[in-house]
């Protein structure tokens, strides 16, 4: 604390932005409080004086005030000056006028910029500096030049819906209204073609002409790159050397995001040194005093870091760059550490919702960790050739830092991701980076030559995909990990320090000469051995004593090498129980458990039996209206699967599916296990003995032979036993005809649908599928004929087809008579699910109803004490007892 004074100062701020960002009330007092008591008992201890503790306890509590402030001034200026309750202007069309205030992006037919409101409604009521994302939907092709017009520091008026961002509706998903929140946006304005849009260029010069500007310079650059290169490497040259990821190819993203690769292609601290290494070299070769060039290269950083996008991690280099040269020019802060302090403290007090940013925290963690964590690591590489030993530690330390925030965040780590990273970032950075921005400058004034350079980068960007094509084809060579809690992730960092520590005081131990008692005797003096003829042996031992004949002496462990060995031992023990509870995470304690996901218009149930299986119900699926137009289609555009089912499965710790059911080939049903086949293991997959006309179900059952996963179509009759305290049995569809030596092509799904029954500790669940009334109606008539299978009642039905009015009859539910209902319906959805009179017949039979549409997931915990329910947008609730 008193070495470092400023970076206890901002560690201190961290944590009281910390706290009122996670607890509030008399959490936030309690918390606060506990804080405070620590820094006395420092200044107490002696550990620190009172003055530090005192400015400590000061930076914390004004930390944690000023996030509230920030968080009271965080709300919406509309209800207010409107009169309306939030509630009630959500889905109303209005007008609002403004500036353009950020980059005008097109992905497809979909425009996307943020307007700082002046004005709105048809009165034009004053809501200065309300921000709000507008979001405009081409209706031409013709637009798209139209669009393109618009700059930000324009003046708009927008026509459209105003409409609330979405919230996450599964737990643990993607939050959108609240990742808004931090950008300071509460409401979205959706304007249907360039025609609900009016701009007009601004009438004077101000900061947003500097960026106005800056976006036309990235563009221009941009458009250069798009000449040089072919694709993909224009978008991959793009992101590497501009930052602008919008053109990167999606399989690219992929598979560098699958070895952890990504960091390379976003414009980060590793670039900023390279442009000041580069900048200063060129400046003294050009004979520029050392004054002069650290001057003029502190003055083009901020150039580059606008030029660059100035995202979180490239201001953070920025800054730490820029304060690291005027250091060097004046003789002062010279340690790295408070450099860094002082970055991250200037970009919280100017916004404090960057500590929320993924960015950011990678940004500065894995900065702090390599100063921290590499001088422990090089005394053990010291074997290693010094260009090599300095290459493998700073690869080491930064997968080591980065790795709980990549699981907790992306919940994956590649086993091969240290490898890729010691290959891969130097070829690139010291290669293909310096080759793509000489290419890009040089095509300004001569095209050949340009052409050349970026004919050679090409070659290696080849050589790289490649090659990281090939080390993604190992199978298991991906972790999937759930999210990990904070004390998981400072156990984390605790227990590697105390590792790496414990390593180094043994190596310098074993490294550093043993002190001699006598060493500083002159050996003159000292009466050296002789043999039995008198002669003076010479022997390179060691002696000790004085004024006689010396005696060797056994060699003395350290004290700190003593210990050093067991404490390393001991850390290491801890780290892996740590690894190994968060990788293995999920404990149900003898409990399953079913979770409805809200996948919106179609079917996702994960069952999870209390042996540990599971088993995942349908994948949801994003349907599509006919295809469209080329012009239309979006770079990345939303998909269930990719975008909401695989990253829950992930999220969840689930490492391997033990079956997928696929209940029909219906496309909101088997569209979403597409990317659940290509990004997870799958041991097996039932469906229901037919094909589905289409190339997505020809492509899924392809995918699923690929990837070894073994089909079964299933049958009524047919039963599963994942553990002892669960069993599948299987209710429909109805046997095959008997010589059929072909899977049959069956246009209409719905009606063979697979149906079973889940009887799991003791509680009944009645899953449907699409099926229809035809057959429910075949199946009482088989269980009344054979009696083979037992009827209700049960604890939960999954209602058939959305709650559609094409099943779910009233016989079929006094049969089973179930205590509670599920209805899987999108948020208002095309089709009117769920159906009215389907309501009326689950109400007529004192049927508790849960509906994802309305509740989001909803997750049941089963045992045999009864059943407890939770829903994403309501409190939990016992079902039964």
């Amino acid at each position: 604390m008193k070495k470092r004074p400023l970076l206890s100062f901002t560690v201190c701020w961290v944590i009281g932005s910390a706290a009122g960002c996670l607890f509030s009330g008399y959490k936030l007092l309690i918390y606060t409080a506990g804080c405070l008591l620590l820094l006395a008992i420092c200044a107490v201890s002696g550990r620190s004086g009172w003055k530090i503790s005192v400015m400590l306890g000061l930076s914390l509590v004004a930390a944690t005030l000023y996030w509230e402030w920030n968080e009271g001034r965080n709300v919406s200026l509309l209800p207010l000056a409107f009169g309306q309750s939030t509630a009630e202007l959500n889905e109303s069309y209005v007008t609002a006028e403004g500036q353009i205030v950020s980059p005008v992006e097109r992905d497809g037919d979909r425009v996307d910029f943020t307007v700082k409101l002046s004005r709105m409604g048809l009165d034009r009521k004053k809501v200065e500096g309300e921000l709000i994302a507008v979001q405009i939907t081409l209706q031409a092709e013709s637009e798209i030049a139209v669009a393109a017009g618009w700059k930000r520091g324009d003046r708009v008026a927008v026509q459209g819906e105003l409409k609330q961002p979405g919230e996450a509706r599964n737990f643990g998903g993607f939050d959108y209204r609240a990742y808004l929140l931090t950008q300071r946006i509460h409401w979205l304005l959706k304007g249907e073609g360039t025609a609900s849009v009016q701009a007009v260029p601004p009438d004077s010069w101000g900061l947003s002409s500097i960026l106005r500007w800056n976006d036309d310079v990235r563009a221009a650059l941009g458009a250069g790159m798009d000449r040089l290169f072919r694709e993909p490497h224009a978008g991959y040259m793009k992101g590497l050397v501009l930052g602008l990821q919008d053109d990167l190819d999606e399989e690219t993203f992929k598979q560098f995001s699958q070895l952890g690769l990504t960091h390379i292609l976003a414009i980060s601290g590793m670039h900023v040194a390279v442009v000041v290494g580069v900048i200063l070299f060129i400046l003294r070769r050009l004979h520029f005093t050392r004054e002069t060039a650290l001057t003029v290269t502190i003055v083009l950083i901020p150039i580059y870091v606008l030029l660059s996008g100035a995202g979180p991690s490239i201001v953070r280099a920025g800054i730490m760059s820029m304060i690291a040269l005027l250091a060097a020019r004046f003789g002062i802060l010279k340690d790295g550490m408070n450099i860094l302090a002082a970055a991250a403290l200037m970009m919280l007090v100017w916004n404090p919702y960057l500590l929320l940013s993924v960015s950011f925290q990678l940004s500065f963690l894995v900065t702090a960790g390599l100063m921290v964590y590499v001088p422990l690591v090089n005394p053990l590489l010291c074997r290693l050739p010094r260009w090599l030993s300095s290459t493998v530690s700073v690869t080491l330390v930064a997968q080591l830092v980065s790795f709980p925030l990549t699981v907790y965040y992306f919940n994956q780590f590649s086993l091969l991701s240290f490898a890729a990273n010691l290959l891969f970032v130097p070829f690139i950075t010291f290669l293909v980076l310096p080759l793509g921005t000489a290419a890009l400058l040089l095509g300004r004034f001569w095209q050949a030559g340009a052409g050349v350079l970026a004919h050679a980068a090409e070659l290696m960007n080849d050589a790289t995909f490649s090659a990281v094509g090939w080390m993604n084809g190992f199978s298991g060579g991906v972790l999937i990990w759930s999210s990990p809690s904070l004390l998981w992730i400072c156990s984390y960092y605790g227990l590697l320090y105390g590792i790496l520590y414990a390593m180094k005081r043994r190596a310098e131990a074993r490294l550093a000469p043993q002190v001699m008692e006598d060493e500083t005797k002159p050996l003159t003096k000292l009466d050296q051995p002789q043999d039995s003829r008198g002669r003076r042996v010479r022997d390179a031992g060691i002696w000790s004593g004085a004024g006689g004949n010396l005696q060797p002496t056994p060699f003395q462990m350290p004290e700190s090498m003593r210990w050093s060995g067991p404490s390393a031992l001991l850390c290491a023990v801890g780290l892996a129980l740590l690894l190994y509870r968060g990788y293995h995470s999920e404990q149900l304690g003898g409990a399953g458990a079913i979770s409805y996901l809200d996948v919106g218009q179609g079917d996702s149930i994960l069952i999870t039996t209390p042996g540990g299986a599971h088993i995942l119900v349908d994948g949801g699926g994003t349907v599509s209206f006919g295809k469209k137009e080329a012009w239309r289609v979006r770079r990345s555009p939303f998909e269930v699967g990719a975008k909401t089912l695989l990253p829950l499965l992930k999220q969840r710790g689930i490492h391997r599916l033990d079956a997928i059911i696929l209940t029909h080939g219906d496309q909101d049903h088997a569209g979403g296990l597409q990317a659940v086949l290509e990004g997870m293991p799958v041991s097996a997959l039932l469906f229901n003995g037919t094909l589905a006309k289409g190339d997505s179900y020809s492509k899924l059952m392809n995918t699923a032979l690929a990837a070894g996963v073994r089909l079964y179509p299933v049958q009524q009759g047919q039963a599963l036993a994942p553990d002892d305290k669960t069993e599948l049995m299987f209710l429909w569809p109805d046997p095959h005809k008997a010589g059929e030596a072909k899977l049959p092509e069956v246009e209409d799904q719905n009606h063979k649908s697979v149906a079973f029954r889940l009887e799991m500790n003791g509680r009944s669940f009645l899953f449907t599928g699409d099926m229809d009334k035809a057959a429910e109606e075949a199946i009482l008539l088989d269980v009344k004929k054979a009696g083979a299978i037992q009827g209700g009642p049960i604890d939960v039905l999954k209602v058939a087809h959305h709650g559609s009015k094409t099943a779910t009859g009233a016989d079929w539910l006094e049969f089973w008579n179930p205590g509670a209902a599920v209805i899987s319906a999108g948020v208002n959805n095309l089709y009117g699910h769920p159906n009215g009179d389907v309501l009326r017949r689950l109400a007529d039979s004192s049927t508790a109803v849960y509906r994802t549409d309305l509740q989001g997931e909803i997750q049941m915990e089963v045992r045999r004490e009864g059943i407890a329910v939770r829903h994403k947008l309501e409190p939990e609730t016992e079902m039964q007892e």
